[in-house]
C-alpha cells in the first residue's frame, strides 16, 4: 500500500471514529453560529441604514464615523474585559452576560436622537457585542479537540455572514412598516429567546448529562495543559501573543470597513436605495459564507492530510491574502455585478483567513490563556478599527473617493500574514512556566 493511501485510510478512520464518538457538540456549535448572526444583525443594522439616518438627523461622513468609532473604542475595551472574563468564569457565564448587555443596547437605540446618544448606545453595544468571539473561542476549546476547531469555528463564524445577509433583507422590511426606531426594538426583543436556550443547554462537556463517554474521551484526545487562568503582563511578553494581535489590527478594520461603509458606498457608486441594495449585500455575504466554511475547511484538511499546523494555517491565508488583492479595482467597474462578485470574493476571503487567524490562541497557548490572547488581540483589532473609522471619515467628508480605502484593503491581508510569520514562524506551542 502507498503512503498516499495510508493517509488516506487513516483520514477515514479518524472520520469514523469522529462519527461513532457522538455529536453533541455540534449542538454547542448551532447555538454559537445562532449567536453570531444576532450579534451581526445587531451591529450591521446602523451600516444598514446609514442613508435613512443621515437624511433624519443630518449626518456627515465625519459624524456617522464617529458614532462607528465609540463603538470599536467599547469593543476594545469589552474584547480585552472579556477574554480575562471568560477565562476566569467559563463561557457559561461570560456569553450569557455579554449578550444581556448588548441586547439591552441594541434596544435603546430606539430611543435616541443625536450623535452624542448614538455615540453612547453604539459604546454600550460595543462593550456587550465584544464578548462573543471570546467566549465563543473558549467554548470551542472546552469542546473541540485540535484537529476540529478551524472548522468549529469556520462554521460558527459562518453566522456572521447569516446574519449580514439577513440584515439588508429584515431591516428595510422593519424599518419602511414600523420605522427605524422600532426595528431596533423588534430584532433586540426577539433576540432574548436564544439567551434562555444556552443557558439551558450549555455546560461543560463532562458536566452534561448527554456528552457520552466517548465524545469526552474524543475531545480531551489533545494532551491536557493547564486550565488555570494565566496573568495579562505574561502574555504580553510573548511574541506568539503579538503575531495575533498584529493580524487582528490588520484585518479587522477592514471587516469593519465592509460592514459599516459598504451600503453607502453601493448606494453611492450605483445609485441604489434602502430597498435595492439589499440583493447585492446579500450575494456578497453569501460568497462570505462560503469562505467562512472553506478557511476551516481547507486547514483542518491539511492536517488531516499529514500538514503540520503551521503549514496548514498559512499556506490556507496565504491563498486568503491574495483573493482579497483584486478589490482595488472594483472602484473602476462599472457593472454593479461584476463588482460584487469583486467584493465577495475579498470578503469571502476574509473570513477564511479570520477563522484560522481565531485558531491560533488555541493552536498555540495552553486553555488557560486562550480567552485571554483573544481579547488581547480583539482589543488591538478594535484599534485599528477605531484608526479606520476616523480615517474613512477623513477621506470621505475631504476627498469624496473610495480609492485609499480600497488600497489599504488589498494590502492588510498580506501585510498580516507577513506578521504573523516574523513573529511564529514555526507556530510553536508556547510553554508558559
Amino acid at each position: 500500500m502507498s503512503m498516499l493511501e495510508g493517509d488516506a485510510g487513516g483520514t477515514a478512520a479518524v472520520e469514523r471514529a469522529a462519527a461513532r464518538v457522538g455529536r453533541y457538540r455540534w449542538a454547542i456549535v448551532a447555538l454559537l453560529f445562532f449567536a453570531t448572526v444576532i450579534n451581526y444583525i445587531d451591529r450591521q443594522m446602523i451600516g444598514v441604514l446609514k442613508p435613512t439616518l443621515s437624511a433624519e438627523l443630518g449626518w456627515n461622513e465625519t459624524d456617522f464615523a464617529n458614532v462607528i468609532f465609540w463603538f470599536q473604542a467599547a469593543y476594545a475595551i469589552g474584547y480585552i474585559g472579556f477574554g480575562r472574563f471568560v477565562d476566569v468564569v467559563g463561557a457559561r457565564l461570560g456569553y450569557a452576560v455579554a449578550f444581556i448587555i448588548w441586547t439591552a443596547a441594541h434596544i435603546a437605540h430606539g430611543g435616541v436622537h443625536s450623535v452624542m446618544q448614538f455615540a453612547a448606545v453604539r459604546f454600550g453595544l460595543g462593550i456587550g457585542e465584544a464578548g462573543n468571539f471570546p467566549a465563543g473561542i473558549k467554548a470551542v476549546t472546552e469542546w473541540f479537540p485540535a484537529r476540529e476547531r478551524a472548522f468549529a469555528i469556520g462554521v460558527f463564524n459562518a453566522g456572521a455572514n447569516v446574519g449580514a445577509i439577513i440584515t439588508p433583507l429584515l431591516v428595510p422590511f422593519l424599518t419602511l412598516t414600523y420605522g427605524w426606531r422600532m426595528a431596533f426594538v423588534l430584532t433586540g426583543a426577539f433576540s432574548i429567546v436564544w439567551l434562555v436556550v444556552w443557558w439551558a443547554m450549555y455546560r461543560r462537556p463532562r458536566e452534561h448529562k448527554k456528552v457520552t463517554a466517548a465524545e469526552v474521551a474524543w475531545i480531551e484526545q489533545d494532551p491536557a495543559d493547564p486550565v488555570e487562568p494565566i496573568a495579562w503582563k505574561r502574555l504580553i511578553g510573548i511574541r506568539e501573543t503579538w503575531a495575533y494581535a498584529l493580524g487582528k489590527f490588520c484585518i479587522d478594520p477592514i471587516w469593519w470597513f465592509f460592514l459599516f461603509w459598504l451600503p453607502g458606498y453601493l448606494g453611492t457608486r450605483y445609485g441604489l436605495d434602502l430597498v435595492s441594495f439589499g440583493p447585492p449585500l446579500v450575494a456578497i455575504y453569501l460568497l462570505s459564507d462560503v469562505g467562512s466554511v472553506f478557511g476551516g475547511w481547507m486547514s483542518s484538511r491539511l492536517m488531516k492530510a499529514g500538514r503540520s499546523v503551521n503549514y496548514a494555517r498559512k499556506a490556507t491565508m496565504l491563498v486568503c491574502a491574495l483573493a482579497v488583492l483584486p478589490i482595488f479595482f472594483a472602484q473602476y467597474i462599472d457593472s454593479l455585478w461584476l463588482a460584487v462578485l469583486v467584493i465577495g470574493i475579498a470578503t469571502a476571503a476574509h473570513q477564511a483567513f479570520s477563522a484560522n487567524l481565531y485558531t491560533l490562541p488555541s493552536d498555540l497557548f495552553p486553555r488557560g490563556a486562550v480567552g485571554s490572547v483573544v481579547g488581547i488581540g480583539g482589543t488591538v483589532g478594535a484599534i485599528g478599527g477605531m484608526l479606520m473609522a476616523k480615517y474613512a471619515g477623513f477621506i470621505l467628508d475631504s476627498f469624496g473617493t473610495y480609492t485609499p480605502l480600497f488600497a489599504v484593503a488589498g494590502s492588510a491581508y498580506l501585510v498580516a500574514l507577513l506578521l504573523v510569520h516574523w513573529l511564529s514562524p514555526r507556530l510553536d506551542r508556547v510553554a508558559i512556566g
